[in-house]
């Protein structure tokens, strides 16, 4: 039984890639019912069929001959298929008696347009051609027109027409099942593919503040050292101490970031949280240690989502690692994370030395017409980073990503970013972060003031 279901399949797969194939054995089979039906006598209605009652005539095997032949064509051309088998139907009816089943043709070509067409079209013609058969049927031959065997006609070529329909109709549904299963499986594609790019992205900003961090912080500790090793040498022993303390931290952030590229299963994955405004105090204590001195004003740390609770320390991060490389000698900064209704800001000013007012090119990072941050002039020859024009400009970034980072970072969570000089000196990082984190267009909600707990 295997081995015929089997070959049965194959024969079955190999007639579907071979149509014309089909069509072909179908027209002979067709051909072969017809002549056996010619030689079938109608019952007197007391008794079956008689088969050999009579034998038919030459011009009749002509025609069946002639429809069955024309059923090779009936894909390529279903309509005119139909047409010439009708043609051919009614003429048998017309000039034969008794008639021969030449109406099997135009019942397999009618099923094959209403199974290739739509419903209207089906609709149409099958009307047109069960009524020409059947009215033919029933004038022309030497039954009375109530007989059976014109009904037969009628129930035939109306049968043909809803057998198609339905057969459309099915296979209709299953190209939109496969259709809807390959679009989910392309979507699913898409979706991972997306997913994968913005883990990649954010494990990028993570390396990128926890390099720049710790790097800014071991480069000024070290300067320091090299600086006060001959005359003051315990001085430079603490900065080297502190030079210790950044690089180890920095090799631990390293490691968590990077063990997040692990393979799921594999040993030794990093369990540490990630860093948020709970660690906030040992980051600005690297700052002071540093030489920066830092004030802290953060009411409600704790009760923030984690998406923007790493947000808002990734900000503060960036922009004090920005104040410390670039405000110059003896500046000051500070931090200030208040809650505003539905939002969170975080402030970061420094008092570094600058032009009064507004630079040309600071605004809203990535608010200009280009999306993005307008070109600055540098800073004039021999003067402080921040006595230029735009000391957040390309040169202040960190492997050219600083202010790029803290901008994805804050849009991402459908929040918005500014940087720019203050008037009377210094430079200002201004972060608004919804309490729900969502992804999409940035929203501008209002800067409302607002107060927090001074520590």
């Amino acid at each position: 039984m295997t081995t015929l279901s089997s070959g049965f399949a194959r024969a079955r797969r190999w007639l579907r890639g071979h149509p014309l194939a089909f069509d072909a054995a179908l027209a002979f089979g067709t051909l072969a019912a017809m002549i056996c039906g010619s030689f079938t006598a109608p019952g007197d209605g007391h008794g079956p069929p008689a088969f050999g009652a009579r034998t038919p005539e030459l011009f009749s095997v002509l025609l069946m001959t002639l429809s069955a032949a024309a059923l090779v064509l009936r894909r390529r051309r279903p309509m005119q298929v139909l047409a010439v088998t009708g043609a051919l139907s009614v003429v048998e009816y017309v000039l034969m008696e008794p008639p021969a089943p030449v109406v099997m043709g135009t019942v397999i070509a009618l099923y094959t347009v209403a199974s290739r067409t739509d419903r209207p079209t089906t609709w149409r013609v099958g009307l047109l051609t069960t009524v020409a058969v059947t009215a033919t049927a029933m004038l022309f031959g030497s039954t009375p027109w109530y007989s059976q065997e014109n009904f037969a006609v009628f129930a035939w070529t109306g049968l043909a027409g809803a057998a198609g329909d339905a057969v459309r109709s099915r296979r209709a549904f299953v190209d939109a099942i496969r259709e809807r299963a390959e679009r989910a499986e392309r979507t699913r594609e898409e979706e991972a593919r997306r997913r994968v790019a913005e883990e990649r992205l954010r494990i990028a900003r993570d390396l990128h503040d926890v390099v720049a961090h710790h790097i800014a912080l071991v480069n000024v500790q070290a300067g320091v050292a090299a600086h006060v090793m001959d005359k003051r040498p315990d001085q430079a022993k603490e900065a080297l101490a502190h030079v210790r303390d950044a690089s180890r931290s920095a090799l631990n952030e390293l490691r968590v970031t990077v063990g997040l590229l692990r393979q799921q299963g594999d040993p030794e994955a990093p369990t540490e949280p990630a860093p948020g405004l709970a660690v906030l105090g040992e980051l600005v204590d690297t700052f002071r240690n540093a030489g920066l001195p830092v004030e802290v004003a953060c009411a409600d740390r704790d009760r923030l989502p984690a998406a923007v609770d790493l947000a808002a320390y990734r900000v503060i991060q960036e922009a004090l690692t920005n104040v410390r490389k670039h405000a110059g000698a003896a500046v000051r900064a500070e931090v200030s994370v208040v809650r505003v209704g539905a939002t969170v800001e975080v402030t970061v000013l420094d008092n570094g030395r600058g032009s009064a007012g507004r630079r040309p090119g600071t605004g809203p990072v990535g608010g200009d017409g280009a999306g993005g941050i307008a070109p600055r002039p540098r800073a004039a020859p021999g003067g402080d980073a921040h006595a230029g024009a735009g000391v957040y400009g390309e040169e202040l970034e960190s492997g050219g990503h600083g202010l790029v980072g803290m901008r994805e970072r804050v849009t991402a969570l459908g929040g918005a970013l500014t940087a720019g000089p203050r008037y009377g000196g210094g430079f200002r990082v201004h972060a608004i972060l919804p309490v729900e984190a969502r992804t999409g267009e940035p929203e501008r909600p209002g800067t409302a003031g607002g107060t927090g707990i001074r520590r």
